[in-house]
């Protein structure tokens, strides 16, 4: 059982690394020679980097922090299926119960390695991006459905922060309509919810009227001096 308890906590710190791993700050830096934490919102996520640098280098990094998050779930689901660890896997444990606890865990230590990164001082993006990726793997259904509830905010309002929370509220109802284990939906919850509480100054800006829309740039350090 030791064997078998190290093998899942190795898990799940490597979904902590993979989530930390800085891709907006490591793009912007190669592109720009800046800082990305010091333009626009300060996050590190592809929202800021897209008004920070446009579509492309937007695109780029969505793509790498989705799938960020679907590759922390697919260690766990490696973890269950490698035939040499099988032997590691002791009687008692129930991988159909063990796996959906074991994702969620691995899951939510995903999203706060990228809002959290050891990399960067413990800051980060607001793990929406690496959020999708992760509910892609966890079960396609609720994340196309997310992106489809994110996608429809973005066509009507045109402002991301308040799609991306539209999505975070949609992940529950989504888990408990498409009757989803229990761990997905405490993910859902959890996850939720941390994503609302990382959005808290777009908050505050869409309550005062001032939140940026989508093709409203921000102004860089080169732009400023």
């Amino acid at each position: 059982m030791a064997i078998w308890l190290t093998l899942c906590g190795a898990i799940v710190v490597i979904a902590y690394l993979l989530g930390s791993f800085p891709t907006g700050y490591i793009a912007v830096k190669q592109l720009k020679g800046i800082d990305i934490r010091q333009v626009g919102s300060g996050s590190t996520g592809a929202t800021n980097v897209l008004r920070t640098l446009g579509k492309g280098p937007g695109a780029f990094v969505l793509v790498l922090d989705a799938l960020k998050g679907v590759l922390a779930i697919a260690l766990v689901y490696w973890l269950f299926n490698f035939n040499p660890i099988q032997n590691y896997i002791p009687p008692t444990v129930d991988a159909q119960v063990w796996q959906p606890w074991l994702i969620t865990i691995a899951g939510l230590a995903a999203i706060l390695g990228h809002s959290k990164s050891i990399f960067l001082g413990f800051t980060g993006g607001k793990s929406v991006a690496i959020s999708l990726g992760i509910l892609l793997a966890m079960s396609w259904q609720i994340g196309l459905a997310t992106a489809g509830v994110f996608a429809i905010f973005v066509a009507i309002s045109r402002i991301v922060s308040l799609s991306s929370i539209a999505g975070a509220i949609a992940v529950s109802i989504f888990m408990v309509i498409l009757h989803q284990p229990l761990p997905y939906i405490l993910f859902g919850i959890a996850g939720g919810l941390y994503v609302i509480l990382r959005h808290r100054p777009n908050i505050e800006r869409l309550l005062a009227g001032t939140e940026p829309k989508i093709g409203q740039n921000v102004a860089t350090p080169e732009q400023t001096t």
